[in-house]
């Protein structure tokens, strides 16, 4: 059914974008009602408005706290015109008809952001205006309801191409988008409140984009959040469902290695330095990526990923260096993979990643040289990195609910030297990254890493022996030679097999985090053959 707007009620924090309209409202004849900031905004332009005090008879009180909680007002916007009852109510109390709600909420979320002063965050807990949204919504069948300013346009056409009139198709689709406002609000103010452990699984996250698949074709997809705030996209096509999940697997493992590198010093030293790495993996965003890691003269570290696990990394003193250890790794792997390095991509750099397929790049910066070779392949997607996830919770779904947990932040509670000797300094370099990059594989995960370099690995496997036996081969496939190489494991050894196997290929010390009630036939044998043994207390599961 068709319905002719006659009256509007407009109350907004945020002004801009909201003229158009106004003078649309006004050139229809429409009446239109109004208080406050928003009131002093339109008679500011020339155009007449009724102060919603007329109709209340009431001032705005209690420090603006009540303005528009009055039954005329929601009188107006709930009456039902169909309904005789209703009707002669209205008619009894004075109560206009209000046709349409143009209303918008206190900025919470952004005063939360920016403030920890709870007595300004509390004020901008809107009431009114969810209680004026919602009513509207309800009463779809003869009111519209504009709910955010990005459905100014939608409203300015609807006023200008139907001249007022409104289907209720229209409305009802207003209602609808104004709802999931109001819902989105109210999780907001709730995750404020809510205690460690809520009632309820409380999130909202907005801005919806369509992936053109899900994980395969025949199936859905949809990402929902801002990746603006992380980087900026410089070439390519537009991102797959599978391409984030890649590209979130590529960022935490750069982010980890970047904050916590691998450092030499004894036992001690680094049991010093657990709670500061611990410290510094939960740093928020940080703009700049590139630069900073530049400016402390850390090493430069290059990861491939595909299908989220680990296929080739390793830390070099350049960019170029790290590329092509971590490309030799395992070359087979990395056609069709995503890319990541915390240094800038310079041309020489740009040259070598040219001559290989892969879908991502990722980096903090590129040079303009370099930029022109990498777009040689226009649906080729590279990535600037501007920031890093402020996430601190992982969600899954399961059977008929949602699991979360915290994210496994951190890579070790201890560094107990465990074995027939004391790690040399180049072990222990090779062990903390081993144990970074194992942390970032499929359990069961193993990885050998030898002069800061992923040279086999073994994940996904359901035993770890099996994983193992993986992570050896890949490595004979591509010629490495084991000797004095590290073994990292993500879980204890259940058995002595794995150290037993890895002492047998040329592996020379391991870190695992130990808790296996047979942990002393793994400590034995590394005792018995001089090999160095360090367990972590820190079990990094993943599947």
């Amino acid at each position: 059914m068709n319905k002719k707007i006659q009256s509007a009620l407009i109350s907004v924090f945020y002004k801009d974008g909201l003229e158009p309209i106004v003078q649309l409202l006004s050139e229809l004849g429409i009446t239109i009602y109004s208080t406050g900031g928003t009131q002093s905004f339109i008679e500011k332009l020339g155009v007449k408005v009724v102060p919603v005090e007329d109709l209340t008879t009431y001032p705005s009180i209690l420090g603006g706290r009540v303005k528009t909680l009055h039954p005329t007002v929601f009188g107006g916007i709930l009456g039902k015109r169909d309904d005789a009852t209703h009707v002669q109510e209205m008619k009894q109390y004075q109560i206009p008809e209000i046709d349409l709600v143009i209303v918008d909420l206190y900025p919470f979320e952004e005063t939360v952001a920016s403030t920890t002063d709870e007595k300004s965050i509390i004020e901008k807990i809107d009431i009114g205006g969810p209680s004026m949204i919602r009513g509207a919504a309800k009463n779809y069948k003869d009111v519209v309801v504009i709910a955010a300013k990005k459905d100014y346009a939608a409203l300015e056409h609807l006023l200008k191409e139907q001249k007022g009139e409104t289907r209720l198709e229209q409305r009802k689709n207003f209602a609808a988008k104004a709802f999931e406002v109001v819902a989105h609000y109210d999780v907001a103010i709730a995750k404020y409140f809510a205690p460690s452990t809520p009632l309820y699984f409380l999130e909202s996250i907005p801005n919806p984009k369509a992936m053109r698949y899900g994980e395969n074709p025949h199936q859905s997809g949809l990402f929902y959040g801002d990746l603006e705030k992380l980087f900026d996209q410089l070439n390519g096509k537009e991102l797959s469902y599978n391409n984030l999940v890649d590209v979130d697997a590529a960022m935490q493992l750069i982010r980890e290695a970047t904050l916590n590198p691998p450092q030499g010093g004894t036992s001690e030293s680094l049991n010093s330095k657990k709670h500061s790495a611990l410290a510094e993996s939960k740093a928020p965003p940080c703009e700049g990526f590139g630069e900073a890691l530049s400016s402390e003269g850390r090493e430069a570290v290059f990861a491939i990923i595909k299908h989220t696990n680990v296929c080739g990394v390793a830390q070099r003193p350049t960019v170029k260096e790290s590329w092509n250890a971590a490309l030799a790794g395992d070359p087979e792997s990395a056609f069709g993979g995503v890319l990541v390095c915390n240094g800038t991509i310079d041309i020489a750099t740009a040259e070598a990643i040219n001559e290989i397929f892969f879908e991502v790049l990722i980096a903090p910066s590129f040079n303009e040289d370099a930029l022109a070779i990498l777009k040689s392949k226009k649906n080729r997607i590279l990535l600037q990195l501007k920031g890093q996830p402020a996430t601190k919770e992982q969600y899954k779904s399961v059977l008929n609910g949602v699991l979360i947990q915290g994210i496994d932040e951190g890579n070790f509670s201890e560094w107990k030297e465990t074995g027939g000797r004391e790690t040399t300094v180049a072990e222990k370099e090779d062990l903390t990254f081993a144990n970074i990059v194992c942390k970032h594989l499929k359990s069961n995960a193993i990885a050998l890493v030898k002069n800061k370099q992923l040279i086999g690995k073994g994940c996904g496997q359901t035993s770890r022996i099996d994983s193992l036996r993986q992570a050896v081969e890949k490595a004979k496939q591509f010629n490495f030679d084991l000797t004095g190489a590290v073994m990292a494991s993500d879980a204890f050894f259940p058995f002595n097999d794995c150290v037993q196997l890895g002492h047998e290929a040329g592996i020379t010390a391991f870190i695992q985090p130990g808790g296996s009630i047979r942990d002393a036939d793994s400590i034995e044998y590394c005792k018995a053959n001089n090999l160095a043994m360090v367990i972590t207390g820190m079990r990094h599961f993943k599947h």
